[in-house]
């Protein structure tokens, strides 16, 4: 079972705020499918509002062109979240892992309420996938009792392009255009999104993620 590591969150900005923020950050973006693009970031510049911090165990900061969070300590989770508080929505970003284990978790989140109620949507570099939720602090898998091997996961540290969609109570998980996962939840209808990793037994995960886009479903 991974447990939660807390991390330093910004103070909330509206939801227009935040969205025109993003919008001209020098977000290029890439390879979308269609759809309104409500805010996008290819992690050019630092000044793009996302979380930044150095915390025991797992940090989360700007890289060369990337967002990277870094797990140093096992069994963990981090994330990084933009501070938006949306509804309905269709997530995208490339990831990939840059350095650690296999054995690893990592993918989108949509309607974070705070650090013990959120949805997740993982894969991991040796060809697993899920949807969970964490809700009041506790973790569990909606898609069933572990992750669920898929042959659309490239595996090792290669490229994966993910998609969730969050849509009513519908949550849907694709990768490289495959969806490999489905669930349903009705208990969470709205919050902020953002990107999450995950250690097992073996730490030091290290993911980048590049052109994230919020699209509208």
């Amino acid at each position: 079972m991974l447990t939660i590591l807390s991390c330093a969150r910004r103070s909330d900005l509206s939801v227009a705020t935040a969205l025109a923020a993003g919008m001209l950050a020098g977000c290029a973006g890439g390879g979308f499918l269609s759809g309104e693009v409500l805010y996008q970031d290819d992690f050019s510049r630092a000044s793009s509002g996302w979380d930044r911090y150095d915390a025991a165990g797992s940090s989360a900061d700007y890289l060369d062109g990337a967002y990277q969070v870094r797990i140093e300590a096992p069994s963990s989770l981090a994330w990084g979240t933009p501070s938006f508080n949306l509804r309905d929505v269709r997530l995208e970003v490339d990831s990939f892992a840059a350095d650690g284990p296999l054995d690893n978790a990592f993918g989108l989140i949509c309607r974070y309420e705070d650090p013990d109620n959120f949805l997740f949507f993982l894969i991991s570099s040796d060809g697993y996938s899920g949807i969970g939720a964490i809700r009041d602090g506790v973790r569990t898998l909606m898609t069933g009792d572990a992750m669920l091997p898929s042959e659309a996961i490239v595996q090792g540290h290669s490229p994966n392009h993910l998609r969730a969609d969050c849509v009513g109570p519908q949550l849907t998980f694709s990768v490289n255009g495959v969806v490999v996962n489905q669930a349903l939840a009705e208990d969470m209808a709205s919050g902020d999104v953002g990107l999450i990793v995950g250690s097992y037994a073996e730490p030091g995960v290290e993911i980048r993620f590049d052109n994230f886009a919020i699209i509208q479903p």
